[in-house]
């Protein structure tokens, strides 16, 4: 019993202890009220309503006024003091008194520190141990004490020190990864300071080289302005060549035809022909630039004796029905086999454009950068012939359908027709205005189409050496093209998104077929014909009816561009050639 009253007691102690500022506040405002008197409250009705019934505080009027009738100086010295005295009350500071800091009881401070380091057993153990003594009455709370200031200075101070540390290894980390940006950014700012000094200097020497063109070009005005005048000279003086040509064509023909009435008439005795001023000139030495001159002339004449005496082919109209007709009609795909590398051919010293194998030997063609193609006997590699005449890298190549001729495009404008038994060029077709990307031989083989770069593709007649048709449809470069096995149908794949197929025969384009979203790089048929495939710059190939001309499938394989498209004998298999980068 004397244990419990004890507990009551000391627990109100506590309380006071930790409630003693509210008590002293409290107990000061009691003191307060008994000396001023009781609160009342007194209704206060306002004059004037307000709008939005809300309650406005008067406010006293500083500005004093003395009412008239009581005009006493002394009462209104009075008024005068008693409202400075008010100013200097309500200037006054009103200092609180500090809230007095309860010192922490040990066994809070013991509690605390045991939760903090994570020790809940021990917790545990020591609240059941402790309130066990507070029941029995063994402990007081007066008599445990207070913890000192002293240890929970030093517990708030290791906090503090723990924490500025934190902050310290923040802040170093902070400042080195600072350090390692303003190094990076001396670097850079270096880096561009040597670049800015480069170009200046660059600059500097662009200009200087400027002016010497300038003064350079300026010299030269002189010289140019004589070599106008010496041509407007030549000019004057051709036409009066030209004149004296035509005088003395006059003359000749005048003096022909009294050479045919002479020997009309049987006359012994022939005029005598003057042209002893066009024989001086004959015999007169003739400079480089007529020289060259005349002998272009005879040139031409040569070639168009040649092109007149050549005859055009005729396209066929009886065509030889396709043998792979027959052949093809089994469908039976061939048997897998294990491929293995046999051979590694070093034939060109720049990158391989094209590779062709010929249609009854054992041996193929190979096109590359190097202006150069080069036929390699199978299987050993060893080459046989090599072809040298083009200016610029070969872009493809193919055989004549006996095999005995080649025919070759190049990014040279040009199109060349080989002789495979004397190794020599036996045709060139000139008339592309870029470069020419693929060829393609007529079954017949008298005609060559080539497709190029200025958007065009030709007809070739290989006897009369001429262009037949140019086909124009295309708006952009035309990178394909191939004959209908056993046809005159042509097919052209193009840089404009577009298959056209074409009338060999007259030129025209008979449909255009539409479904690529990029540029198509190739386009070939089926042995029989009647499938289409293409490929474009995305690696989408598409299959198409030739006998609908409509799309079949459409095939993505991207996203490396497709290079080169081609079916195997049965039909069964689609090659794509892709294009790394």
């Amino acid at each position: 019993m004397a244990a419990q009253q004890g507990m009551p007691t000391s627990a109100l102690r506590g309380l006071e202890e930790a409630l003693g500022m509210g008590m002293t506040v409290s107990g000061d405002t009691n003191e307060a009220v008994a000396a001023e008197g009781a609160y009342y409250l007194e209704q206060v009705t306002l004059t004037e309503a307000s709008e939005d019934d809300y309650e406005y505080e008067e406010i006293p009027d500083d500005n004093f006024s003395i009412p008239e009738g009581e005009e006493d100086l002394a009462k209104a010295i009075q008024m005068v003091q008693e409202q400075a005295t008010d100013t200097q009350i309500l200037e006054q500071k009103t200092v609180l008194s500090s809230k007095h800091a309860v010192p922490e009881a040990i066994e809070d401070f013991l509690c605390n520190f045991l939760i903090k380091m994570g020790m809940t057993r021990t917790l545990d153990c020591f609240q059941s141990e402790w309130y066990e003594l507070l029941q029995k009455g063994v402990t007081e709370l007066r008599d445990v004490g207070n913890v000192p200031d002293v240890y929970s200075q030093n517990m708030l101070l290791e906090n503090e020190n723990k924490n500025l540390k934190k902050e310290l290894k923040h802040y170093k980390q902070a400042a080195d990864k600072a350090r390692e940006d303003l190094l990076k950014t001396q670097k850079v700012r270096d880096f561009h300071r040597m670049h800015h000094k480069r170009t200046v200097q660059e600059k500097n020497k662009l200009i200087n080289d400027l002016k010497g063109l300038k003064l350079h070009y300026a010299s030269y005005e002189p010289t140019i302005r004589v070599l106008h005048e010496k041509h407007h000279t030549l000019l004057k003086q051709k036409m009066l060549t030209s004149l004296e040509r035509d005088r003395a064509v006059g003359q000749i023909y005048g003096l022909q035809e009294t050479l045919k009435h002479m020997e009309i008439g049987h006359s012994s005795h022939a005029p005598e022909i003057r042209v002893a001023p066009n024989c001086e000139k004959e015999n007169a030495p003739e400079g480089p630039t007529q020289k060259g001159l005349r002998e272009a002339r005879e040139q031409n004449k040569r070639k168009t004796k040649m092109k007149v005496n050549k005859k055009d082919s005729e396209f066929p109209t009886d065509m030889q029905p396709n043998p792979n007709l027959s052949l093809c009609k089994e469908n039976i795909c061939p048997a897998k086999f294990d491929y293995k590398l046999n051979n590694i051919l070093r034939l060109h010293k720049l990158p391989v454009s094209c590779i062709v194998v010929h249609p009854h030997k054992d041996i193929l063609v190979s096109c590359g950068e190097d202006r150069v193609w080069k036929v390699v006997g199978l299987p050993r590699g060893n080459v046989l012939l090599t072809g040298l005449g083009h200016t610029d890298w070969l872009s493809d190549c193919c055989f004549h359908p006996s095999g005995n001729k080649l025919a070759t495009a190049s990014g040279d404008t040009t199109v060349k027709l080989w002789d495979l038994f004397k190794g020599s060029c036996i045709s060139t077709f000139e008339g592309h205005t870029h470069a020419v990307w693929s060829c393609t031989w007529h079954s017949c083989g008298d005609f060559v189409a080539s497709s190029s770069l200025d958007t065009t593709s030709k007809i070739w007649d290989v006897n009369s050496e001429r262009c037949r048709y140019t086909l124009y449809g295309h708006t952009d470069s035309v990178n394909s093209i191939e004959f209908f096995p056993y046809s005159n149908i042509l097919l052209t794949g193009s840089a404009d998104k577009t298959l056209s197929v074409w009338d060999a025969r007259t030129g025209k384009c008979e449909q255009s077929l539409y479904g690529h979203m990029h540029s198509i790089n190739d386009a070939t048929f089926t042995p029989r014909g009647h499938v289409i495939a293409s490929c474009d710059a995305c690696g989408v190939t598409k299959l198409w009816d030739f006998r609908k001309l409509s799309p079949i499938v459409s095939i993505d394989v991207g996203p490396s561009p497709g290079n080169e498209v081609n079916f195997n004998s049965s039909e069964c298999h689609l090659s794509l050639t892709p294009t790394r980068y």
